[in-house]
């Protein structure tokens, strides 16, 4: 096709679509800075403040499969604008919240959102981008949208709750939603897949509750007063469920997540370093905005500032991730990169974040790394007619990673941190009870309390928090450096695989440089 016949609205379509990238991609960092604050004045339980903080990554790896399923059949445009729009309010309405619930409800809509319109974005600029040259610059550009938003995040957050309240961090996604809206509503093309796949409803609600109650159950471990049977039971069905639906999309003709894409070594090995690493490296981030505010004192700029290091050093690592791959393979790219998170994390917990940069900046540099690289070794071993399902795989794997990893390190620390906190004479029991299970409502107590008590709780509670830190990063680092094991062992090429073992680039993998 010839640059005349292209759409000559094309450009300010891709204006559009990566103005709600850039929301998407701030969302999944400019919240961590306004934690604490959210903390003091909303006091969640620590269960809540997970559900707050990955609710959102969560609720797109549950949908984004789904909404690409209803893109082609109903229309990418509408799907993009429906999107957009469901942001937007989802936004004003967790900006307004008063309570726990309402944020995290707000938080889930917000996921499916960005889900919609990550799902459409894509296929948008195929579309509309026929000529292979221009293509390539609107994905890069794509690909930069969100890894800005995400670098972007920290810093801004920081200045609007320092400057606003804690709900700016939401309501600066409400204009840029609304002109993107009424933008798109005009040029944005409506496109749809002329012979769609069947949407198999039964296979989306089963994936969607089955995620939702293994990952409640998972996030009531450890808290006061042990975990009830009612909570017991939800995780238990709702892993079952889980169980159900992967032999469900085994056995029926059109399944809504193609399962033999894991029947390849190199498929499921890098499947698997992307969702741990990635949810390494936002668990990390989400505990890091507590330390450097709750413990070391930070405000919320200086807090967003201070992991600037780690976000730029996360472009950088999958800037330079295709020269090393090509020097060693991703095989042994992958590994180094796994490796590098590993022992950053291992810093961390002996010597602690304050002032260690070096260990930041590798923590950066490891997960770039692998996500590049992880990406890439998905994409070339999956066969080229399935290459939208290995992608949309790709994008849940990183959604899911993030979700998942601010669970299981939240989860980790709060244990940690229940065990470890020193009793404190003059609490009532109740007291006592609600500050062993969250720093935050221990922070707001100590600054009420008058005295030595108040000294001495803030004491317990930040020493008890940076044992829970040092003991979840170096959980983390472990399970890293088996997997490093695994990825030297069992990336390995072989046959017509080994000519295929040099890194390609894959638009998907937008999440490399966050």
């Amino acid at each position: 096709m010839t640059e005349d016949e292209s759409d000559p609205r094309r450009w300010a379509v891709l204006v559009v679509l990566l103005a709600g990238m850039l929301m998407g991609g701030m969302d999944l960092t400019i919240l961590n800075v306004a934690l604490p604050t959210v903390g003091r004045e909303l006091l969640p339980s620590s269960s809540q403040l997970l559900w707050i903080m990955d609710g959102y990554a969560l609720t797109v790896a549950a949908t984004l499969v789904i909404c690409s399923t209803l893109g082609d059949r109903l229309g990418r445009k509408r799907i993009l604008v429906t999107g957009l729009t469901v942001f937007g309010l989802a936004s004003l309405v967790a900006a307004l919240s008063s309570a726990p619930g309402q944020l995290i409800a707000a938080r889930a809509a917000q996921g499916l959102g960005y889900s919609m319109m990550l799902s459409s974005t894509v296929v948008i600029i195929r579309v509309v981008f026929p000529i292979a040259r221009e293509r390539s610059l609107a994905y890069g550009l794509w690909v930069a949208s969100s890894s800005t938003g995400a670098a972007l995040g920290p810093v801004l957050g920081g200045a609007l709750v320092e400057r606003f309240f804690w709900g700016a961090v939401f309501l600066v996604n409400v204009p840029i939603a609304a002109v993107a809206l009424l933008a798109g509503g005009v040029l944005v093309p409506e496109s749809r897949n002329p012979a769609p796949r069947r949407f198999d409803g039964v296979s989306a609600l089963i994936s969607v509750l089955g995620l939702a109650g293994a990952v409640y159950g998972l996030q009531h471990i450890g808290q006061p007063g042990g975990v009830s049977p009612v909570t017991v039971g939800v995780g238990v069905l709702g892993a079952a469920l889980l169980v159900v639906f992967t032999l469900r999309q085994r056995r029926i003709p059109n399944p809504l997540l193609d399962m033999r894409l894991f029947t390849d070594r190199r498929f499921s090995v890098a499947t698997v370093s992307i969702l741990l690493c990635y949810g390494a490296y936002t668990g990390l981030l989400f505990l890091l905005t507590q330390q450097l505010q709750l413990v070391d004192g930070c405000s919320p700029l200086t807090a967003g500032l201070s992991l600037v290091p780690v976000a730029v050093a996360g472009a950088v690592g999958g800037v330079l991730a295709p020269r090393l791959a090509a020097a060693v393979g991703n095989r042994w790219g992958v590994t180094a990169g796994v490796s590098l998170l590993a022992l950053a994390l291992l810093a961390l917990s002996v010597f602690g974040a304050a002032g260690n940069l070096s260990a930041l900046v590798a923590a950066g540099l490891g997960a770039g790394t692998v996500m590049t690289l992880g990406a890439d070794s998905m994409m070339s071993s999956a066969p080229p007619e399935r290459a939208a399902e290995a992608g949309a795989v790709q994008e849940v794997g990183f959604s899911l990673g993030a979700g998942l990893g601010v669970a299981a390190m939240g989860i980790i620390t709060m244990v940690a941190y229940g065990a470890s906190l020193k009793p404190v004479d003059g609490l009532t029991a109740a007291q006592a009870d609600a500050v062993s299970g969250s720093l935050s409502v221990a922070m707001d107590l100590a600054a009420k309390l008058a005295g030595g008590t108040g000294e001495a709780l803030r004491s317990s509670a930040q020493h008890a928090f940076e044992t829970g830190f040092s003991v979840s990063t170096a959980t983390v680092a472990a399970v890293l450096l088996v997997l490093a094991t695994l990825t030297a062992v069992l990336l390995r090429p072989g046959g017509a695989e080994a000519a295929e073992d040099t890194p390609q680039h894959t638009p998907a993998a937008h999440e490399s440089t966050v």
